[in-house]
């Protein structure tokens, strides 16, 4: 796989603009979809954003968690926020040199599953401790049932075409002979 990241740690015009890109893109398509219970683009989108750039999708992530913040308000699930989506770029950072979008599925998969119990995790304190944080995982079974397998087929169905646009993006159009 290709990636544009270089170690040198600065970033270009371009790399800002592309990372900047991908938060508005995480954003506008995520208010899209808002009407359907936990399907979204967001995991397909980040996963993306780190097989080519790296820690760098941070900027992309907390850009994208801060216009959250900015247009639904800043709550106790934007504190959620600034912490479960640094988790998928970790994890998509482990898996980064993968090339099967079957195990990219299957990792979102599994991140959907566990969004909700991640998610409560600042409840814990605030509901009562275990019980609390039990009864709200338990409360929140089917929607992560649905968010896990929607990440599973997105990204099997839309890795790879989503994976060359980017590519050409990142790495530049390739000038074809006359």
């Amino acid at each position: 796989m290709k990636q544009a990241s270089r170690s040198d740690g600065k970033l270009t015009v371009r790399e800002l603009c592309l990372l900047a890109l991908m938060a508005a893109l995480i954003f506008a398509v995520k208010f899209a979809l808002a009407s359907l219970p936990n399907i979204n683009l967001n995991a397909l989108l980040i996963i993306l954003t780190v097989v080519f750039f790296g820690w760098r999708a941070l900027y992309t992530v907390y850009v994208y968690v801060l216009l959250e913040g900015l247009v639904f308000g800043f709550s106790i699930w934007w504190i959620g926020y600034l912490y479960v989506w640094a988790v998928l770029v970790l994890i998509a950072m482990l898996l980064r040199k993968n090339e099967s979008s079957v195990i990219w599925a299957v990792a979102a998969g599994l991140y959907g599953l566990c969004f909700g119990p991640l998610m409560y995790l600042e409840y814990f304190a605030i509901l009562g401790g275990w019980k609390g944080f039990f009864a709200m995982w338990v409360a929140g079974i089917p929607y992560d049932l649905l968010h896990g397998g929607c990440n599973f087929v997105t990204v099997l169905l839309l890795f790879r075409p989503l994976y060359a646009v980017l590519d050409r993006l990142v790495n530049g159009l390739e000038r074809e002979a006359p």
